[in-house]
């Protein structure tokens, strides 16, 4: 999967990761990837404790109005916050 590559990337540089998907509620060890982590829970106050919130897939259950809104930043690599207002200054498309 891409997203864990990417969360294996930042990790060796040094990153404090943490992740939410709503399908993935835990990582497991894989053949090529020993990543063991629990999904976080999206509430204002861990969102907007997070220096970067990466959208790595795009998911119909996320609101991501809400996301841009408690986010400090985000890095939008599926187009997913499109359709957000106050985006500007918030959102970098990757």
């Amino acid at each position: 999967s891409p997203s864990i590559e990417i969360i294996e990337l930042l990790r060796e540089r040094g990153a404090k990761v943490a992740y939410n998907d709503p399908f993935f509620k835990q990582t497991h060890k894989q053949r090529e990837h020993d990543l063991r982590m629990k999904s976080t829970p999206l509430t204002p106050a861990s969102v907007k404790g997070f220096d970067c919130v990466l959208i790595a897939t795009d998911h119909s259950s996320y609101d991501y109005q809400w996301i841009v809104d408690h986010a400090q930043l985000v890095v939008d690599t599926r187009n997913a916050t499109a359709g957000c207002k106050r985006v500007a200054r918030k959102v970098v498309k990757a």
